[in-house]
């Protein structure tokens, strides 16, 4: 199995794994599912939820798309993958809750390949969390900084200051 389908089945079970633990947290939250397919190849899954209990609305979004040719605006930072097939696919999550003193909330995780023509197929991964707060408690701030340097921590020193 290659990369892409590992990371395909990693993104779908985080998606059904964040689900059900906001049920768990929240259930009365009610969710729409939308599948939905991209015209130029792949589609996705999305999940909107609304009137919970803790959660005004928000969303968990698979999507898994592909094409012939990457857009001229994906390649700037890259010239070397220019015009290539590409594959793209990640989770998006963002959560707004009701209480205006907790933060709204923000994640995705990406997977990207593009296979320039006659050359080896490049890959790599991407994202990045963050939060909103409208009240801001400086306790908070610093824990939730702490808890995202741990996390980053475990994969390399250099990319929480990144």
């Amino acid at each position: 199995m290659g990369v892409a389908n590992q990371a395909r089945e990693v993104f779908l079970d985080l998606q059904e794994n964040l689900k059900d633990r906001l049920l768990c947290i929240d259930s009365k939250i009610s969710i729409k599912q939308d599948g939905w397919t991209r015209e130029e190849g792949g589609g996705g899954r999305t999940w909107a939820f609304s009137n919970g209990e803790l959660i005004e609305k928000g969303g968990i979004n698979f999507s898994d798309v592909y094409g012939e040719h990457l857009p001229e605006t994906a390649t700037l930072n890259r010239p070397e993958i220019a015009g290539s097939s590409f594959r793209a696919m990640g989770v998006s999550v963002v959560f707004h809750p009701e209480n205006p003193h907790v933060p709204t909330s923000h994640a995705n995780v990406r997977y990207f390949e593009a296979t320039p023509t006659g050359r080896e197929k490049v890959w790599w991964f991407g994202g990045g969390f963050d939060l909103t707060p409208y009240y801001p408690v400086l306790d908070d701030v610093v824990f939730w900084h702490q808890q995202a340097k741990n996390t980053c921590d475990l994969f390399g020193m250099e990319l929480y200051p990144k």
